[in-house]
């Protein structure tokens, strides 16, 4: 059966209902999780007139994303140590969620990946499930889709 269990999750209420279920899932299976968020690169610089706009300091944007990223892959760990199923948290750099999902499960050995369907409403939806999609056709280690 599956022994490592790669989570990808967004933060999004019905991606934290996935990794609840997943939780459950390792805990039966006497698999580990690795929960997992991909974290956005640093949007390229505006110019106006010649003249370099910046909203927010490449630094303060890396701090941040950080920040958010352990923040969403605390919740996981919590479930996780609630359950007893060991755990352990994993962020990338990469613009490209899909790639970074399937680069993830692939350095970590995992043997399955386990996502929800879709994560945040609106155009968050659709690109979430768009990956979603793109994890299913690209990856070589199964996929677990949680609807």
């Amino acid at each position: 059966m599956f022994k490592h269990i790669l989570v990808p999750t967004d933060g999004s209420e019905f991606s934290m209902n996935t990794a609840r279920r997943v939780v459950s899932f390792a805990k039966e299976a006497g698999a580990r999780i690795t929960a997992f968020n991909a974290k956005p690169e640093y949007p390229m610089p505006m110019y106006v007139e010649g003249v370099r706009v910046d909203t927010i300091a490449e630094e303060q944007f890396s701090m941040l994303a950080e920040e958010k990223a352990q923040h969403i892959l605390g919740a996981v760990e919590r479930m996780c140590n609630e359950a007893g199923v060991e755990c352990t948290k994993l962020t990338k750099t990469n613009s490209v969620v899909y790639q970074a999902i399937i680069e993830a499960a692939t350095e970590c050995g995992c043997d399955l990946i386990f996502m929800a369907k879709h994560g945040h409403s609106g155009i968050g939806a659709l690109l979430l499930g768009s990956e979603t999609n793109k994890v299913l056709t690209h990856s070589k280690i199964p996929v677990l889709v949680y609807h």
